[in-house]
Order: C-alpha cells, then structure tokens, then sequence
C-alpha cells in the first residue's frame, strides 16, 4: 500500500501521529539532548534519605533561600516542584492546622517564590501532607478537607506571586500498569479544588512503575478522563528499577499513548541520585550520581519527552562556593560536569538513535 492510501486510512489523528513518531526517530541522531530544565525542591524531609542538606535547608536564611533560587535559574532551570508544605506532623507556613516546624527562615515558601518572582522560575506549589501519606486514606473525607483547607491558605498567601504557576499532588501513583479508581477520584477532586482557587494554574503528577508503563486504550482512556495538564513519570533509573536504555522503551510506549491523548503533557522526572547504602531504603542517604549515567539518562528520555525535570538539584548540585550549599561534597562535581557538558553543545555521544 502506498504511504498516501495508508495514512488516509488512518484518518487525520492516526497520520498525524504516525508522522510525529517517525520524525522523532529519524532525527534522534542529530538531536541534541534536552538540557534540565527543572527540579524538585523541599524545604525539610523526615527521612534519612535528605540526610545531607536536610539540617542545613532547615537552617537556611530568607537570603540563602532566595540565593539558591537564583542559582538555579542562572543553570537554565525553569521549573520547580515543591515537595510539600508539611511533613512529620509540622507545617512549613503559618496555618491553624498543625505546628509550624522550628526553622531559621520565617517563610522560606515566601522567599523561593519572591526570588522565583524575580529570576523567571515557575513553581508547582504541593496540596501536601496534612497527615502521613498512605494510598488507604487518599479519599477520607476528614483528610480531604484539611488538604482543601491547606490549599485554600496556600492560594490565598502565595496566589498573588507571578511564579506560582500550579499545583502538584504529591500522593504518587504506581503504574500496576494503569491508575486505581482511587487516585484518579483523588487527582480529579484535588483539581476540581485547585482550579476553582487559581483559574489559570497547571497540575503536575509524577507517577511511578514507569517500568511497567503501557500504550494501550485502556492507558489512553484513564489520560481523557485523568484532570491535569503534565504527567512527569519517573525515570526510576537511581531506584535501579530501570536502566537508561530501558528507560527509552518506556517513554516511547509513554509518547505513543500520550500522542494519542495530547492534552496531557509527558515530561520526565529524572532522578539523579545514587545511593550510600541499601538502594530504596528510608535508612540511606541519597548521594549524587556520576554524570556519565545521568547525561545516559537525558540522552534516553529526551526524543519522546516535552520537558525534562529531575529529582533533584538540592542536595545534589551545587554551584562551588556557593553560599546557598546544601548537600554532599560530589555535588559540586555534578554541577560543573553538566555545566561543562551544558555548554559542549549536547550531543549525543558515541550511541545509535534512541
């Protein structure tokens, strides 16, 4: 059959894709790499695992705050995704519902957005967490109206800043390989809320089980019915559940369902971490990853993604001397090796089309 008769066989959304796939692939070779261009950022975590920027961020100044903001920024960073604006019990901004934690800073979600205000960044603002996270609980009803009452405090103290530009839910959904009815009851009632709060607001999830990742119509019909703007999947390349080059199959099922659906914006969510003991243990420290894996990983996602976010640059990257350093010692090695590569050009290096 000639590829005129094929595609008119298609109709207009099959051609378009089928289209959009092969020119994804034939210029795969010559493509540059997608640069990062964003982040996930916390304020404290109760954990091991943030072990060696977790005491210091939490002794962070409103300046050093701002510092790191900008310092992101001037990376070519876009985009930050805060963690959440509670965790263990304690609250990281005034609110009648929980204890404020004890912090040096008397607003650090304040002075992210004001130097994001200032630099350019966009920040997706996290609903959570009220209590400890558990799937069980997504759609109890007391929990439910507290994380309302939290988003409500949050648009109404930080709505007015230009860089709050949406929400994210951070309750993550594990692909099995398709969504529970309840999370998506879960994600569609928490983006009823926050859009009647901020009209114009995007909405982020980042599920995991990327592995596990499908192209199906069932997969297609739960991204019509799912009510958000961007879904930044996982990598799961520093859970070592996948490897870069698994990872690309992955995404490429991802961006065949997601043309299907194109709506719903497929981003990445890279993880560049290592680990300093047992992988996927609470009890172990996230250290940072050689930048050899990490330029494998942008180099595997980057023809099927529209954006690549990772987990994360605090705590992982840090620019040398900053004064806003939070984190290992290699993470300054992280830095100036993809700030070095950044300005080669990003090329793909000594590796076949994706």
């Amino acid at each position: 059959m000639k590829r005129r008769h094929f595609l008119a066989g298609l109709g207009a959304g099959g051609a378009l894709a089928l289209l959009n796939q092969g020119c994804r692939s034939a210029g795969a070779a010559a493509r540059p790499i997608q640069p990062i261009r964003g982040s996930w950022i916390s304020v404290w975590w109760d954990d091991h695992r943030h072990y060696y920027w977790n005491e210091t961020c939490r002794r962070f100044t409103t300046e050093q705050w701002q510092l790191a903001i900008k310092e992101m920024a001037e990376l070519g960073l876009e985009h930050l995704v805060l963690l959440a604006v509670a965790k263990g019990g304690h609250a990281f901004y005034d609110t009648p519902l929980l204890p404020r934690l004890e912090l040096t800073c008397p607003d650090p979600i304040g002075a992210m957005l004001t130097s994001a205000d200032r630099h350019g960044i966009k920040f997706f603002i996290s609903s959570d967490w009220y209590g400890d996270w558990d799937d069980r609980t997504l759609l109890d009803a007391d929990l439910m109206a507290k994380r309302f009452q939290m988003m409500q405090e949050l648009a109404a103290r930080y709505g007015r800043h230009r860089s709050f530009y949406g929400w994210y839910w951070p309750n993550e959904a594990a692909l099995t390989p398709y969504y529970s009815d309840r999370f998506m009851q879960h994600v569609n009632a928490c983006s009823r809320e926050g859009r009647r709060l901020l009209p114009h607001a995007k909405i982020l999830i980042a599920p995991y089980f990327t592995h596990r990742a499908v192209d199906d119509d069932t997969y297609a019909r739960q991204l019509e019915q799912l009510d958000v703007d961007i879904i930044a999947y996982q990598d799961e390349v520093g859970c070592r559940r996948m490897t870069p080059e698994q990872s690309a199959t992955a995404y490429g099922r991802l961006r065949r369902v997601h043309d299907r659906v194109p709506q719903r914006a497929l981003w990445a969510d890279v993880e560049t971490f290592a680990w300093e003991g047992p992988e996927n243990q609470q009890s172990s420290a996230l250290i940072p990853a050689p930048f050899e894996r990490v330029r494998a990983q942008l180099e595997a996602v980057s023809p099927y993604v529209d954006r690549i976010l990772i987990y994360q640059y605090q705590g992982l990257m840090n620019r040398p001397g900053s004064r806003a350093f939070a984190g290992h010692p290699d993470s300054t090695k992280l830095y100036t090796d993809y700030r070095a590569w950044l300005r080669s050009g990003r090329r793909p290096q000594g590796r076949a089309a994706l």
